[in-house]
């Protein structure tokens, strides 16, 4: 009798991934580290700071116009991780993967290139009510300086976007949709394929700022459908100073550059500058190459430990989570959206933010508070501030349990 042997998934093993991270086996004012704040940056694992290291002690020289061998070298490494990029998100070409100090610059790249060379007075471009600042401040500048103008699409009191509400700003004035993927502020998902086919239909393009998408959702740009994505190296374990805009080919051949300089030329006359193809047209200057290079290493080691596995691990974590800060008494959730990604924010009574997190921070537990750079999300929920915990797949439920017993800590303070 043939017997069936049934394959059972592997667990995700957090406590090897954890020895992965030096900075993880720190300690903060005599207690372990739980680091919290992922939101804001995540750690990095020593693939990231050997792939640094290796080109500064190997092949540091500048790209792309050399013929001796470190430049070469260099190339190959900013170039690999160009492709590292284009692979993870499904982008169609290489080329449509331009590198920038990270989601900021990504967007105002599109609101200066794009907006500058087509907006208009009276045009009007939608955002929703919980962007992050980087989300906001770029459409205002150009909305200045074009007299367009922004339309806001209310969020609920769970921090779900109004759908009916975002879908009745369209009219023929609409040139430009700029949503957030996942709200850094409340952990909202949004349904950003719905919203991207909305606006599509009535001919108006859509960039997503996936800041905090990219570390915990498989991204794929081609299946979404967004004409721009903007996203930041150091949210997904690698460096600071380095993340991309991905850019549909025929939209970015037609913007204009934003910066002049080095690298962005083909030919330079006094009466006229021919400007480099694709992606080089948008990239001045000597690049970040120690940082391309551990963006490139950050998403291969992402990819090596399973998108899919990942995700399930933080699905659970902020689950378990989220029960066990609602048994916090005093304390209340903000943002509680139907789906959420790995942020936990709230505020607990009689117990201002920024005093929470230095209590926490006695006991070794980093946290981010204020408003996040996202002010009118406080204004929505009528709080100056909140205390914001940011998971990540190395956290552990020991360490939620750590946070909650630092939280009952605090209250015992102020009592």
């Amino acid at each position: 009798m043939n017997s069936v042997v049934k394959k059972t998934k592997p667990a995700f093993d957090v406590e090897r991934v954890r020895r992965d991270f030096p900075i993880l086996a720190c300690h903060v004012h005599g207690e372990a580290l739980v680091y919290l704040d992922n939101a804001a940056t995540a750690q990095k694992p020593q693939a990231v700071i050997d792939a640094i290291a290796r080109y500064y002690q190997h092949d540091n020289a500048n790209v792309h116009r050399g013929v001796h061998a470190l430049s070469e070298a260099a190339t190959a490494a900013y170039e690999g991780a160009r492709e590292t990029v284009r692979r993870f998100i499904n982008a169609g070409a290489a080329r449509e993967i331009v590198f920038t100090r990270g989601t900021s610059e990504a967007i105002n790249l599109v609101a200066q290139s794009y907006g500058g060379s087509r907006f208009r007075a009276g045009d009007e471009i939608v955002i929703t009510a919980m962007e992050h600042h980087s989300n906001i401040v770029p459409w205002q500048l150009i909305a200045e300086r074009t007299g367009a103008k922004l339309r806001i699409a209310p969020i609920d009191d769970d921090g779900d976007v109004v759908i009916e509400g975002y879908e009745a700003l369209f009219n023929e004035r609409t040139v430009f949709a700029a949503l957030s993927h996942v709200s850094n502020a409340l952990g909202t998902v949004n349904p950003v394929e719905h919203m991207i086919r909305f606006a599509h239909e009535r001919g108006v393009p859509v960039l997503l700022d996936g800041a905090q998408a990219l570390p915990h959702l498989r991204v794929d740009v081609q299946s979404l459908g967004c004409d721009f994505y903007a996203a930041s190296g150091h949210k997904v374990y690698g460096p600071t100073g380095i993340g991309f805009l991905y850019g549909r080919e025929s939209l970015l051949d037609a913007m204009p550059p934003w910066q002049g300089g080095g690298e962005m030329i083909r030919q330079v006359r006094f009466e006229h500058t021919l400007y480099a193809d694709l992606p080089h047209k948008f990239e001045a200057g000597t690049p970040h190459i120690a940082g391309a290079a551990g963006f490139g290493a950050a998403l291969d080691y992402l990819g090596g430990l399973g998108l899919a596995p990942v995700e399930d691990y933080e699905t659970g974590l902020l689950a378990y989570a989220t029960e066990q800060l609602g048994n916090v008494k005093g304390l209340r959730l903000i943002g509680t959206a139907k789906r959420k990604s790995a942020v936990l924010s709230f505020v607990m009574d009689g117990i201002h933010p920024h005093d929470l997190g230095t209590i926490l921070d006695r006991q070794g537990i980093a946290v981010r508070t204020g408003h996040h750079c996202a002010m009118p999300v406080m204004e929505r929920f009528n709080v100056s501030a909140t205390t914001r915990a940011s998971l990540a797949f190395y956290n552990t439920r020991a360490e939620i349990d750590a946070l909650v017993r630092g939280l009952e800590r605090a209250k015992q303070v102020f009592a």
